[in-house]
Order: structure tokens, then sequence, then C-alpha cells
């Protein structure tokens, strides 16, 4: 495949994949239960967190997770009791627990009364052309705090060669406005071309068929090659072709 047709057949792809029906089977969907900015970022960052494994199971916790935070995620985090945090002594998700949670609703309260919110640390330590540094950045902040060291694996360090998947598509959800009404594109001072893409196991092998990716592990090396060669296909967008590596890996096998 040309440059050009390569370029065609993707662009066709993120048309077919990057539509509203996309919202109905994935995590996008949390977010979109909410329509103050805070509660947007909140449940948006609680879901990506634990979007790994089976896309129900994700859904089906998310959704617990909104009913514990009573669908008020911002209020709760604000102004929640030492007794309120009693509620999710029964959560879990894979490998992240009660403990985990208690500490993200302290650092999320922390971040908004201290850091001016989530928004404002992404964007002071951005880069032209890269969220990864913020992306550093943001877990020294949000572990200022004291906690288990065990939690600090639930948020990924590109600085340590992690591809940072799901902390790539809480962004992606929070900068991208796609217009199609699927990422929410809420933060105004950060560009999309800054974004990456969320490497997980169905890009990352699609992406290898395609010619777009060379390196075989999924980590912070082979996600500054895959942007290298997504910006030259789009380079104020190159995070749409996530849809399309996404959407042929998952639902057509390719």
């Amino acid at each position: 495949m040309s440059p050009k047709e390569l370029k065609e057949f993707l662009d066709f792809k993120v048309d077919q994949y990057n539509t509203a029906e996309f919202i109905e089977t994935d995590p996008v969907q949390i977010p979109h239960l909410f329509s103050r900015k805070e509660d947007i970022e909140i449940s948006g960052f609680l879901t990506a967190t634990i979007s790994w494994g089976n896309r129900k199971s994700i859904l089906k916790n998310a959704h617990s997770l909104m009913e514990l935070l009573e669908f008020a995620p911002y209020d709760f985090v604000q102004n929640h009791s030492e007794e309120d945090l009693e509620r999710f002594e029964k959560f879990v998700h894979r490998t992240f627990n009660s403990i985990d949670l208690i500490y993200f609703i302290k650092a999320f309260q922390n971040i908004y009364r201290q850091h001016e919110g989530l928004e404002s640390i992404f964007s002071k330590h951005s880069s032209k052309d890269s969220l990864q540094p913020a992306i550093h950045e943001f877990k020294k902040i949000f572990f200022e705090l004291p906690h288990e060291k065990r939690t600090e694996k639930h948020v990924s360090d590109p600085l340590k060669n992690s591809a940072a998947k799901r902390i790539n598509m809480f962004l992606r959800w929070m900068v991208r406005n796609d217009n199609r009404n699927v990422d929410l594109g809420i933060w105004n001072s950060l560009s999309s071309s800054q974004l990456s893409c969320p490497l997980d196991v169905h890009s990352g092998n699609v992406a290898r068929k395609l010619g777009l990716l060379k390196r075989k592990q999924n980590d912070a090396k082979a996600l500054a090659e895959l942007d290298t060669n997504l910006r030259k296909l789009d380079h104020e967008d190159p995070v749409k072709y996530d849809y399309a590596l996404f959407g042929l890996g998952v639902f057509e096998n390719y």
C-alpha cells in the first residue's frame, strides 16, 4: 500500500468508527453522562484508569463507581467525609481496589483545591508536540499526598518507558473535539496535535501490519514511533487514527 493509499484507507476507517454509535460499546460513554466540566474530568479519569480487561466488566464497574459517587463526582470529591469513603471498601476492578480508589478521591480533591484542576496541570507541563512530559509531571503531583506504594502502578509514566495507554485515552477524550460527539473536547488550552495514540495490543498489532510500527513491544519507544508516523498522515489530528486501528483490530480482527 502506498502512503497515499494508506492514508485514504485509514481516513475511511476513521469515518466508519468515529461515530456516535461507537459510544454504545466504549468506556467513553461514562463521561458522556455528565455536563459539568469537573464531573466529566473525574468520571473520565476513573473510567480510563479501570479500562483494561473485559469491556463489559469495565462498563459495569465504571457505572458502579458513578453510583458510589452519587452521580456527582466533583461534589463528592470536594465535600466527602471520612465516613463517606467507607462505601468504597468492597469496590474492586482487577488489581484496582478500595485502597487505590480512596487515594484517587483524595488526590482529586488536592488537585482541585491546590493545583487549579486537572486541565491546568497538563497545560502547564505540556510541550509543543507532546503531552508525555506532562503525564510524568502529573503523576508526581497526583502522588504528592501520603499513599501506599501499590497505588502508583495505576498511573503510568511515559518517562519510565510506559505507553501510558489509559491516560492517553483519557487525554484524547478531554482534548480532542471531533465534531461527532464522541471525544468530548472540553480542554481548550491544549491541542489535538499534542495527543498520542492510546497504544494497546489491538492498535499495536494493526499498526505493525500496516507498516506504521516496527517495534515489537508496546512501550513508550513504540508510541513515539507510531506518533511520528501518524503525524505524517495528519499533523493536526494524528490520534483520530486510533479509531481506525482499534476498529480494525477489535471489530474486524484485521
